[in-house]
């Protein structure tokens, strides 16, 4: 007997095309881009040719950063363009090979280029402030030479650097490998729904089926979803150890003390930022465990499982929404943002910048991204429920945050720094949220949009702080020679479960294994900007919202910053200061308003 294909993913070519991005607004084809490499691989040779001539004059140095431009795009172009066609459909062999070659002429790039920073390095720090004084082309470059300058004590020799580039696509195998494993390889039992009708679990529908009020169904999907992962935690840890020790080694080849302090530092990031947020997040680690309590309470469950914490505690409230009304819903919510912006919004949906549905082999998730000189695309895998709208002005702050740096800077400066990378896409959510509260009179939807509020919050708040935290302690392990099992893993994110959501919830072994499915812990301390960026955010919303002097064209001036100048100063110029506590405590206290609201409504 056949499989039943009701809940099966459709193929990718099954998908209407209005839904799917145009990636032809990168290149036409496959050959086009193909074309490119070959040109590309090509033109490096003349990047060579500044090699020992690069600090001779101020002219060879405008020529040959001009010139590491204008390459850097199209490696950029090209990176992007095949990873996004592998992205569609990740078990297509052909986008395999065509990343995988876009990958080497990246790391090819990067060797032939390493020769850049050294030799500026080298020459003296005056002969660098003339250049810039005597050169009008030269001076776009000032911040970036000053920023150089800034990492002069970690940056290595020609030769080191060489070795460290070719190294890095080496470092690269930990994360490709699980990106593979769990992206194409990896599949999840079935199970049965309400009327005994096979389901098929994915990664795409997994939170879905963590939100149906059917108990018996969260147990099954969370069951499914862990066993497959339980199966290969060996596996799994020896990947993420790899992953660690790449880290540690890159950190320790550039002479930094820790991998934490390496990782901030090209964001010119104190470590005290990072250690603050955990801080912080543990004295408001109380009201974590109030709502917790409450969600028990509201769900009526003598125990409280892993698997409840997704269900909405607003019963009968299951409201779907499909992509169109979405992109209606979003719209509306990001009014506030001026006319300008909405229009930037309306090209995007009327451009096919969006993937939008999820198919059979395509990459989890959702993200934007793009490459400069042409507009930004944003995937998704959009589900007909309220977290997929919020998704979706999620991403779409991210590409308008793009989309305003790549029009405004030159492309040295038109990417923003990734600590800035999460503070736009959740304006937007706060935005959108605050609109949705503004006009419900239903107090049951308003409970709903309340909870949803809160469970941002310990999403992105409390839950990526943990993360964090988990990723500072198993790199403090490498560090100090210490080995990471998959028992020591499980054993230290169950730990961190029973801190963070507290005793009024039952810490089922599967959740133990929950590190083994993080993509992003294969990109080392990237978490804590999500709950870094969302305290930014809350405050930037908050002042929009409020209409205080200026608030919308500083953020707007934000959106256009690129990395310009460091991130800490760009959001000191919009109205937030990240290095003070203050914004991450002044966030957390709104959810203790939330907590508040919500726990008088019962």
């Amino acid at each position: 007997m056949g499989k039943n294909r009701r809940n099966a993913l459709p193929k990718r070519s099954e998908i209407n095309p209005q839904y799917t991005w145009k990636l032809e607004d990168l290149y036409p084809d496959d050959e086009a881009c193909k074309k490119d490499m070959e040109k590309l691989t090509a033109s490096m040779s003349q990047l060579s040719e500044f090699q020992d001539q690069l600090t001779l004059s101020s002219e060879n140095l405008y020529a040959c950063l001009s010139l590491y431009d204008q390459l850097s795009q199209m490696v950029e172009k090209i990176y992007v363009y095949t990873h996004m066609k592998l992205h569609e459909d990740t078990s297509n062999n052909t986008y395999q090979a065509l990343a995988d070659k876009a990958k080497a002429l990246s790391v090819n790039f990067s060797s032939v280029s390493a020769f850049i920073v050294p030799e500026i390095l080298a020459s003296p720090e005056e002969s660098l402030k003339n250049y810039l004084k005597e050169n009008e082309d030269l001076k776009l470059y000032t911040h970036f030479l000053n920023d150089l300058l800034r990492q002069k004590e970690h940056i290595l020799s020609k030769k080191e650097e060489l070795l460290l580039a070719k190294a890095s696509e080496i470092g690269n195998i930990p994360q490709s490998v699980f990106t593979m494993l769990n992206d194409a390889d990896i599949r999840f039992p079935s199970i049965k729904g309400e009327s005994n009708e096979e389901i098929e679990v994915t990664k795409g529908r997994y939170i879905q089926l963590l939100e149906n009020p059917n108990r018996e169904i969260r147990k099954a999907a969370f069951k499914s979803l862990y066993s497959s992962y339980i199966k290969q935690k060996n596996t799994l840890a020896a990947i993420y150890n790899g992953s660690v020790k790449k880290d540690v080694f890159f950190a320790s080849a550039r002479k930094f003390s820790s991998s934490l302090e390496s990782a901030l530092f090209t964001d010119n990031i104190p470590v005290e930022v990072y250690d603050n947020l955990i801080q912080t997040v543990h004295e408001y680690l109380p009201c974590m465990h109030q709502y917790v309590a409450l969600r028990k309470r509201m769900l009526g469950l003598d125990q409280l499982h892993m698997y409840d914490l997704y269900v909405p505690i607003i019963k009968n409230m299951d409201i779907k929404v499909s992509y169109e009304e979405a992109k209606d819903i979003v719209k509306e919510g990001l009014k506030v943002l001026g006319k300008e912006y909405i229009s930037i919004v309306d090209k995007a949906f009327n451009e096919r910048w969006i993937d939008v549905y999820e198919n059979e082999g395509k990459r989890s998730g959702a993200y934007s991204w793009g490459a400069y000189g042409t507009h930004p695309y944003i995937l998704l895998n959009y589900q007909d429920n309220i977290n997929s709208v919020f998704t979706l002005a999620h991403e779409m702050g991210h590409a308008i945050h793009s989309y305003y740096s790549d029009n405004t800077q030159a492309y040295v400066y038109a990417q923003y720094p990734i600590f800035l990378a999460e503070v736009a896409s959740t304006v937007n959510e706060s935005l959108l949220m605050q609109h949705l509260l503004n006009t419900t009179n239903d107090q049951k939807k308003r409970a709903y949009l309340i909870n949803h509020f809160m469970e941002q919050f310990r999403g992105t708040l409390f839950r990526q702080t943990m993360f964090a935290e988990f990723e500072k302690i198993t790199h403090e392990m490498v560090e100090k020679g210490e080995a990471l099992t998959s028992d020591s893993l499980c054993f230290i994110y169950r730990d961190l479960n029973i801190k963070y959501y507290g005793p009024d919830i039952v810490v089922d072994p599967e959740i133990n294994y929950e590190w083994a499915r993080i993509p992003h812990f294969y990109n080392a301390f990237y978490v804590y900007k999500y709950a870094t960026g969302y305290s930014a955010a809350i405050a930037l919303s908050n002042k929009i919202l409020n209409n205080e002097e200026n608030a919308l064209e500083n953020y707007i001036t934000f959106l256009k910053s690129g990395s310009s100048d460091y991130p800490i100063n760009i959001l000191k110029k919009a109205g937030v200061d990240m290095t003070s506590p203050e914004p991450v405590k002044k966030a957390l206290d709104l959810f203790k308003n939330l907590l508040m609201e919500m726990e008088k409504m019962q």
